[in-house]
């Protein structure tokens, strides 16, 4: 299976962008692999990604809007920023409001040096292999929370179609039997393998 949706090679801005992510979180999580995510000039090629929606025991929108997750809420095309066992930091894309798209990984493309120091290891399959080594390697924090991907310090464009897997959800206990996790097939930079 290929990733149908994608659209050019420039970047996603303004109506391009809400009409990328004013979709179903699946599709769109689907779409996004092979996307090309740049932080301040740092980043690479999407490799997976995990769909989350309103009606999801696993997402944070299950029980509606709060403080912590107001930008999951936000516009499409918005980005939505968490903390995982009090320290470390995810990055969401959100679709329709209260659905979102969690970046698991990414392969390393751009300012490599800079996410070999900040993760401590020159190991380039392991710089971006999950959702917090890649903002730790991208300096992501809370402070870039609830901002449009098409404004600094982001930057996303689409690829062409790439060999895409899914599989089940990983590191949840709730609604984990669902397949929404999604993969460039064969790839090496991906948090864990498909089975």
């Amino acid at each position: 299976m290929t990733n149908k949706g994608a659209i050019g090679k420039a970047a996603l801005t303004g109506g391009d962008l809400r009409s990328f992510f004013e979709r179903d979180a699946i599709t769109v999580a689907r779409d996004l692999i092979g996307c090309h995510l740049l932080v301040n000039g740092m980043g690479g090629r999407i490799t997976e990604t995990e769909a989350y929606f309103p009606h999801d025991e696993a997402s944070h929108s299950f029980r509606g809007p709060t403080r912590r997750n107001g930008a999951m809420f936000g516009p499409p095309g918005n980005v939505y920023i968490y903390r995982i066992y009090g320290m470390y930091w995810c990055l969401n894309f959100v679709c329709t409001p209260g659905s979102a798209v969690l970046i698991r990984a990414l392969e390393p493309e751009n300012g490599i040096a800079q996410m070999i120091e900040r993760r401590g290891t020159d190991v380039l399959t392991q710089l971006c292999s999950g959702p917090g080594k890649l903002c730790q390697a991208l300096d992501i924090d809370i402070a870039i929370n609830n901002r449009l991907l098409d404004r600094p310090p982001f930057s996303i464009s689409p690829s062409a179609p790439v060999p895409i897997i899914s599989g089940l959800r990983i590191g949840i206990t709730k609604n984990a039997e669902v397949p929404w996790r999604f993969g460039i097939q064969g790839s090496r930079y991906l948090s864990k393998p498909f089975r």
